[in-house]
């Protein structure tokens, strides 16, 4: 998909200024207890997800995590398909205090690659 250059702009930021994580860390992750967040609308999340994951969509991210993660320290990792959206997820998270949020590297596409290498 073809993005404007603000917005890309705007992800690089994110990128930039937010932890992520790589694929291959996300199960251990889980496993002691990160929090895995799908921001993709409710119809992609319903095609497929990261199991146990939480469908809190991009566009009411900042108005539902509180009643969702009350938990500023909670390790949460923020996914979208790719990159971009999980990333601005994940900043604006920080942003709000969420002192652990971080975005997983390449998305669900990324995680779902392990799975079949």
């Amino acid at each position: 998909m073809a993005y404007t250059s603000k917005f890309q702009t705007l992800a690089d930021n994110a990128v930039a200024h937010v932890d992520s994580v790589r694929p291959d860390e996300v199960d251990a992750l889980l496993a002691t207890g990160a929090i895995a967040v799908d921001i993709r609308d409710k119809e992609e999340h319903d095609a497929g997800h990261i199991d146990g994951s939480l469908n809190i969509s991009r566009g009411k991210l900042e108005m539902n995590i509180e009643g969702e993660i009350p938990d500023l320290t909670a390790t949460i990792l923020c996914y979208c398909n790719a990159v971009n959206r999980g990333a601005l997820s994940a900043a604006s998270l920080k942003d709000m205090g969420y002192l652990n949020a971080r975005f997983i590297d390449g998305g669900l596409n990324g995680y779902r690659k392990l799975a079949t290498t």
